[in-house]
This record gives structure tokens, C-alpha cells and sequence, in this order.
């Protein structure tokens, strides 16, 4: 009965699998624009069915107070057109960056602000962190990167689906450089990347249960640390990226200068300060472009984050606006 049922389960993921690369061959025949625009129009057509949208429409409450419910509806219903566009694009990771940094001026659907920036990240011998955010199509800065040969690896979160995660990494294998899992252990590795002097891309958005409190949206969230760390330990260069989505189907994608972290009585970099600046950068990314960031994520969650600062000796001063302030 054991070997039945692991040959009945391995079945059913291989199944899945071959169905989802289905999808995505059929998603690459429409093209990168069509797919796009189809995997949008799903999931805000069928978004106010999602059960999960009611997290996404009480994030947006709270964060924008006295906001409109037309508006904070808009909002929702366009993070949701985001979300599926991205998904669709997924087909077409390998083509979807055509922007060439040497004859910048041609037809592209994809536009870079600060390449200067990254340029220094590879000519300056040393290693380097970048931050992101899930906006726009959050995976299009590896995919930049790995287009100007900068040696990156990109820390990633695999689907909780296994399915869906295998044809995932197919698809970012094939795109991108170095890829590592967001799992335990995975802090040696990261850790390896820097010392031979490479760089580390990841998205600092998503809640993280043993991290630090950081102010996040007139909330606090808590957000996980390794990259402040590892700023203090390497002292290196600490920059922000984001990607904006433009109308018909084009990106911007920008790259913050470094960022001038705030240090301890010591003069190293103090984590919990640098990971509070970072936050406040992704901040204002997403106040700027709302309906392109990833609402329905549980990014607040005071029980969780009463407990931490409570641990680490901190006040916590409860309201009936945002919970735990």
C-alpha cells in the first residue's frame, strides 16, 4: 500500500508537471504580450472570488486610511492584474529583457535607469547586495543582471506547489544566473557568493517570522535580516531595485545609488537600522505604484510581531488602528 501510494503520488506530480508546461507552451505561442495581457484580465476578472482578496482589500484599508473603497478596490483589482500578468510572463522569461545597453536608443520593451550602477557593481572587485520588491515583474533584475554578465545569485522563495515549482526553476535556470533556495542552510551559501566576491539579489517584502521589527507602511512588520548582516559584515555596496510596469506591455526597471546605512556606536552598520532603510525605500516604491504590489501577501501579523519585539526588549504600544504600533 506505501509503494502504491508513492507511485500514485509521483504520478499526480508528473501529471502536473506536464500540465503546466502545457500552459506555458501554449502561453509562448500567444507571445509576451497577448499571454500577458490574458493572464491579467483572469485574475482580476476572477479576483473578488479569491478568498484571499479579502486580505489584500484590508492591507490596502489600513495602509491607506480613509482611502476611498472605489479606490482601495482599484488598487486591489490591479495587484491582482499584476500578479497574473507576471505569471503569464513567466513563458517568456528568456526574451522578455531586450534592452541592449550598447545601443540603448533602439526599440525595446524595456527601458534601464541607473546602468551606471550597475556597472560599478562589476567593474569594483567587491561583493555587493541588491534588494527588491514584488512589483512590477520581479523577476526581470536577474534576468538584467545575468544580461551585463554581473555575477549575481538570486535568492528566491519556490512555489509552495511542487509542481508548479519545478517548471518555476526550469524557466529561472534558463534566464538567469545563479539561483539560491530560500531554505535552512541557505545562509552558507549566500554567505560563499560574497566571499568570492559576487553579488546577492532578494526581495525584502515578505513577512519573516524570525526577523527584526521594522516600520513598514504605518505598520510594524517583521522582515528578515540577512542582508543588513551581511552589510555589516562585508561592508559592502547596498543598493535597491524595482521594476515598474508601463502601459502596453512595456518595464522600467531602476537601480537605486548605494545606500548610506546607519551604523552603531562602533561605527559598523546596525542591522536592524539598515534593514528599517531598506524597508522605507520599498516603501515608497510601492505608495507610488500600489496596484503593482503584491497586497495579498499576510504582511502584518501583530501576534507574531508583539512576540518578537517583546524579546528584544521592546515597547509595544497596542491602538485600535493598526494593532501593534
Amino acid at each position: 500500500m506505501r509503494r502504491l501510494k508513492t507511485f500514485a503520488a509521483r504520478a499526480f506530480s508528473l501529471a502536473m508537471i506536464g500540465l503546466i508546461r502545457a500552459l506555458f507552451a501554449f502561453l509562448r505561442l500567444l507571445g509576451p504580450e497577448r499571454s500577458s495581457d490574458l493572464g491579467g484580465w483572469l485574475l482580476r476578472t476572477a479576483s473578488p472570488l479569491i478568498p484571499v482578496n479579502r486580505i489584500a482589500l484590508a492591507n490596502i484599508r489600513v495602509a491607506f486610511p480613509g482611502m476611498a473603497e472605489p479606490e482601495v478596490r482599484r488598487i486591489a483589482r490591479g495587484a491582482w492584474e499584476n500578479l497574473g500578468r507576471t505569471a503569464a510572463e513567466y513563458a517568456h522569461l528568456k526574451t522578455l529583457f531586450d534592452y541592449d545597453h550598447l545601443n540603448p536608443d533602439a526599440p525595446s520593451r524595456v527601458e534601464v535607469e541607473g546602468i551606471e550602477h550597475f556597472t560599478a557593481l562589476k567593474d569594483d572587485a567587491k561583493p555587493g547586495l541588491i534588494f527588491s520588491a514584488h512589483l512590477g515583474n520581479w523577476e526581470l533584475p536577474a534576468i538584467c543582471a545575468q544580461a551585463y554578465d554581473l555575477d549575481t545569485t538570486a535568492v528566491f522563495r519556490a512555489p509552495n506547489d511542487p509542481a508548479i515549482a519545478a517548471v518555476v526553476h526550469e524557466i529561472r535556470s534558463g534566464a538567469m544566473g545563479g539561483l539560491a533556495a530560500a531554505k535552512q542552510g541557505a545562509a552558507f551559501a549566500m554567505q560563499g557568493v560574497l566571499e568570492r566576491n559576487g553579488h546577492l539579489g532578494m526581495l525584502i517584502d515578505q513577512h519573516f517570522t524570525r526577523g527584526v521589527v521594522v516600520p513598514f507602511m504605518g505598520r510594524p512588520a517583521l522582515t528578515n535580516p540577512i542582508m543588513g548582516k551581511f552589510a555589516r559584515r562585508f561592508e559592502c555596496p547596498v543598493h535597491g531595485v524595482r521594476v515598474i510596469r508601463l502601459p502596453h506591455q512595456r518595464f522600467k526597471l531602476e537601480l537605486t545609488p548605494p545606500l548610506d546605512l546607519p551604523r552603531d556606536a562602533q561605527g559598523e552598520i546596525d542591522v536592524q537600522g539598515a534593514m528599517a532603510m531598506m524597508s522605507a525605500v520599498v516603501e515608497g516604491w510601492v505608495r507610488e505604484h500600489p496596484e503593482q504590489w503584491l497586497w495579498m501577501h499576510r504582511r502584518w501579523r501583530p501576534t507574531m510581531i508583539t512576540a518578537a519585539a517583546a524579546q528584544a526588549g521592546l515597547a509595544v504600544v497596542r491602538s485600535p488602528v493598526f494593532k501593534a504600533t
